[in-house]
Order: structure tokens, then sequence, then C-alpha cells
């Protein structure tokens, strides 16, 4: 098969991933086969690519937006019938057994495994993944359309849950990519205001043209005080930035894997209960909730496509904030 394969962490300007024929994956007990159709190109991507995630399989195939048919199964594996169209997360698998999995907290499971990092991804033209882990995805959407909703969608739905925002309330957003371009669409569903916040212009307009009553520049302080924050851009000074928006008993809900170092804060932004707080991955519930919520709504994404050949040149683009909404490759 045709896989797009890192050989060992570069920087994306280097054009590291490059195109060779691998034999196809087989799937194990528990595992399905399946045919990629399109997979997103995740912030994530650049962390592992880049190596600002430790390597942890050399060489990798990377992507974890991952939207395909299933092919085959492999032994015991009976949930989907062969043709079925499913996503595969960042979430592969976890242990099942520990206090995490067992209390509903599976995402902060010490032996998780992730798609594109720990186990080869959808860069590719087939993957195998557990049945278990895989999503059944709703009718309404595209092939490109649906994959962003695989980790930005869940994430920034997990994000946004976790701010603890009610409806009718107020947010900033900071860094409106990916992530973010869906995360309002869910924040204006339940009514709540979203101020925006990026260093792009055309980022600026994408978030006004999706519902936000404010959009500025990185340098800019929301005109009000707000009941929560998310953060989906990887610079430690928003954190500031970001308690200095909220009202007092906010939260700021940092939605990224990986951070730039956070500056020094004055206790006086972190009193009167401020909080800040770190999303670690998602729970298969996570999924299975957004996924629902957003074929309600129903969600719209904005998609840049690339062919897989295209993926260094997809990376370069979204690393220079160049693309309005997300990118995916179509395999």
């Amino acid at each position: 098969m045709k896989a797009c394969v890192l050989l060992s962490p570069a920087s994306i300007e280097s054009n590291p991933l490059r195109i060779e024929d691998l034999p196809k994956p087989l799937p194990g007990p528990g595992e399905v086969l399946i045919r990629v159709h399109a997979c997103g190109v995740c912030r994530t991507d650049l962390h592992v690519i880049e190596g600002e995630l430790e390597s942890r399989k050399s060489p990798i195939v990377p992507g974890h937006q991952v939207v395909g048919t299933i092919e085959g199964p492999g032994s015991g594996a009976s949930r989907f019938r062969t043709g079925t169209r499913v996503g595969v997360p960042w979430l592969h698998r976890t242990c099942g057994v520990c206090e995490y999995c067992r209390s509903g907290r599976e995402n902060l499971c010490e032996r998780a495994v992730f798609t594109g990092w720990m186990v080869d991804g959808g860069y590719a033209e087939y993957v195998v993944a557990p049945e278990d882990f895989v999503y059944a995805l709703p009718e309404g959407f595209g092939d490109i359309h649906v994959a962003p909703l695989l980790c930005a969608g869940i994430i920034g739905f997990r994000t946004l849950r976790l701010s603890g925002v009610q409806p009718g309330g107020s947010l900033a957003m900071y860094g409106f990519g990916a992530a973010a371009h869906v995360a309002i669409q869910v924040a204006r569903h339940w009514g709540i205001s979203v101020y925006a916040i990026s260093r792009d212009a055309r980022h600026q307009q994408l978030a006004r043209d999706l519902g936000a009553v404010w959009a500025g520049g990185s340098n800019d302080d929301p005109p009000v005080k707000l009941d929560g924050a998310l953060i989906f851009a990887p610079a430690g000074e928003l954190v500031v930035s970001a308690l200095r928006a909220l009202k007092r008993g906010g939260t700021v809900a940092i939605g990224g894997i990986h951070m730039s170092p956070i500056p020094e804060i004055d206790y006086n932004l972190l009193y009167h209960e401020r909080a800040i707080r770190s999303v670690a991955n998602n729970t298969r519930r996570d999924g299975e909730d957004f996924l629902k919520i957003a074929s309600e709504i129903p969600i719209h994404t904005e998609v840049r496509e690339f062919a897989l050949e295209e993926a260094n040149q997809a990376l370069n683009a979204l690393k220079n904030d160049a693309i309005r909404g997300g990118a995916v490759l179509r395999v």
C-alpha cells in the first residue's frame, strides 16, 4: 500500500514525510482493516513529526482523523459489516482495567495507545484499529468534511465542556483553527457568546462568519469579562491573557497536547477562584456525544483538500496559519 512515512523527527520545512510502499496491515484479534478515504491533518501531527512529542515508534505513519470503510475483520471482530463507513480517532486503545478506565476516565489511562504516534495512522491507503475504539459515522457528512470532526471536533467539544461555561454564558477562544471553528458552532448552538482571538486576520473573519460577537488580534483583550476561555494555540503566554479576560470563578481550558512554557502568573490573576485546567485526549463517550450533536446542529466544516502526496505541503500550510478551518488529505 502507499503511505506517508516519517523516518525520524525533523522540521516540517525539510519536508520529512516520504511516500513509500508498505505491506497492507493485517487486523489482529478484535481489530478491523479499514480502507482509508480521507485523513484530517492536525497540529498534533506536527508535534509528532517535529519531535515536540517524544518519538514512540520509528518509522511512523502519522494521522489520526481517519475516515474509511471496513475492508475486513480480524478474529473475533463482529461489530461492523464489511463496507461500513467508520472513523478512527486519536485514542487507539486503552488497558480497560486501571482506575482511570474503570471510572470513566479512559483518556487518562497510563497505558493508552494513540493513533499516528504509537501505532501507524491514516496517512496511508489502509489502517487497522480495534473495533471497540472505532466510531460509526453519521450520515450527511462527506468523507472530507467529517474527517476534522474526529480530533479537532471531539477535542474542541471536550474543551468546551470542561470550561464549565453554561448556555447563555460567554467565552473566549484563543487560536481559531480547526478545533475552534467547530467548537464555536457547538457554543452558538448552546446560546454561548464567543469572542475570538487570533493573530491572523483571515481566521478572525472566519470567527465572525461563524457567529463570534467580536474578534481581535493576539495582543487584544476582549471588550468584556468572560465566563470562560478555551486555548487551542500552543502558546503558553496566552494562559496569562486568558486569565486576564475572565470573570471571577471562570476557567481557562487548554485544548492542546503540547504548549510552550507558561510565563510566571501574578496570583491576583488567578485569585477569586479562577482555574486553569488541561484537556488530555478524550474518551469514547466524548466522541459519541459530539458526533450526535454534530449531526443535530449540523456542523459545517471548512476544509482545504490535499492529495496524500501533498502531506508535507499541508503541514507546512498548517504551521504557517495558512489553512482556513481544517486541512484534509484525500487518499
